[in-house]
């Protein structure tokens, strides 16, 4: 049976590498990495770097009263704003979003918004109590379903690190078994104060300055904040409507290790099932794999984990590098944006290189790549696991 090919037809995001997608790009491309201290908000921890989107919430507000008019009432979370600015760039009006099936992803909601009130609502002081509906994981969602004027099913999934990509594998899912016209998927995290010193509380995060992934020195991760979105559609119905796809949702598989709470197993089984599944789907033997975009935190448990699934599964390790060592772990919002850079690499036929390592783990061979790489690219894997062993890959094609 011929089974229906995805089409990515849209896409938009906003993190620490630039406020859109051409913006990330020309970061990309120059090297440039998006981690350092604090500048536009006021959270503490002056001692620790950071994926910062460089815009205020002010900011942030005047240009999305720009484009929805004064009348739209806006998101106060910033994972609210951030999901809003991402979305909109990503389908820029061009489609009748009324049949648009929107599925978004997050892990804090409004938590950056409810800690700047708690200190008000503890006092008793409920002046701004109607905020609180903002608290809620979905809440950004619905935003993001009214701006673009969608009447179709609106759904949240909050999987930790593996939510947006779980978002991607649902929507291909509601596209193939035509429950769906149309899909908007991605996912939007802001950085909060409860994300850090949750981290914090886990010894997981780099006090020493930027993340070291894949490297014997790594010292945890470099948390950041970002929204991205991709629309997707059955190949036939973009190409029917005149809409040139960018790439194509291979497949994607989502497994879990269920070893530890938060750890991934050893032998790193989850994300071995995760990527073997995922290339299984889309029909690709492990030696089409061009580059993958491994999820690469920098802690201890993650990349050594993730190396012995990747050992395991192919006999010699494709390119590859972790992103996160230029725009930081943007938590569910990471899926989708990794999946919007491994387009973008594939059609600028190039292999970012996040940190540099002068050796492998030890006990492992394969190191990421040491230097940006020029090169066509077909097929790219990209990792995305999650707390508790919630494990998922994706695969993105160029054809």
């Amino acid at each position: 049976m011929k089974v229906e090919r995805i089409a990515i037809t849209g896409m938009g995001a906003i993190c620490a590498l630039g406020n859109d997608v051409d913006a990330l790009t020309k970061s990309l491309i120059d090297g440039t990495r998006g981690i350092k201290p604090l500048a536009h908000l006021d959270l503490g921890f002056p001692e620790l770097h950071f994926g910062e989107v460089a815009l205020s919430n002010a900011e942030l507000v005047l240009h999305l009263k720009a484009l929805l008019g004064e009348q739209f009432v806006l998101p106060r979370s910033r994972t609210g704003l951030l999901a809003l600015f991402a979305a909109l760039s990503t389908t820029r009006k061009v489609f009748d979003e009324q049949d648009t099936v929107v599925i978004s992803a997050s892990t804090v909601g409004g938590m950056d918004l409810s800690e700047r009130l708690f200190t008000d609502w503890k006092a008793g002081d409920m002046a701004q109590a109607r905020d609180a509906a903002e608290h809620p994981v979905g809440s950004h969602t619905s935003y993001v379903a009214d701006a673009i004027g969608s009447k179709a099913m609106h759904t949240t999934i909050s999987t930790a690190c593996s939510s947006s990509a779980n978002a991607m594998i649902l929507g291909a899912q509601l596209l193939r078994t035509g429950r769906a016209k149309r899909v908007l998927a991605g996912g939007s995290d802001a950085l909060c104060k409860f994300t850090i010193e949750g981290f914090k509380a886990l010894s997981a995060m780099d006090t020493t300055g930027v993340t070291k992934p894949f490297s014997n020195e790594r010292n945890g991760m470099n948390l950041g904040e970002a929204a991205a979105y991709l629309v997707m559609e059955r190949e036939a119905d973009a190409l029917a409507a005149g809409r040139q796809p960018l790439a194509y949702f291979g497949g994607g598989a989502n497994r879990n290790d269920a070893h530890h709470q938060t750890a991934t197993s050893p032998e790193g089984n989850g994300p071995y099932l995760a990527m073997k599944d995922a290339l299984a789907i889309a029909g690709l033997r492990p030696d089409e794999v061009d580059h993958i975009n491994a999820h690469g935190t920098g802690t201890d448990n993650n990349d050594v984990t993730e190396l012995a699934a990747m050992e395991r599964l192919f006999s010699e390790v494709p390119q590859y590098t972790t992103t996160k060592a230029l725009t930081g772990h943007t938590l569910a919002a990471a899926g989708a944006l990794e999946a919007v850079i491994a387009i973008l690499c594939m059609r600028e036929g190039i292999v970012p290189v996040g940190h540099v390592t002068a050796a492998a783990i030890t006990g492992h061979t394969a190191m990421p790549i040491y230097q940006t790489i020029r090169r066509p690219l077909r097929n790219v894997l990209s990792n995305s696991f999650g707390f508790g062993g919630n494990d998922t890959a994706i695969v993105l094609t160029a054809s």
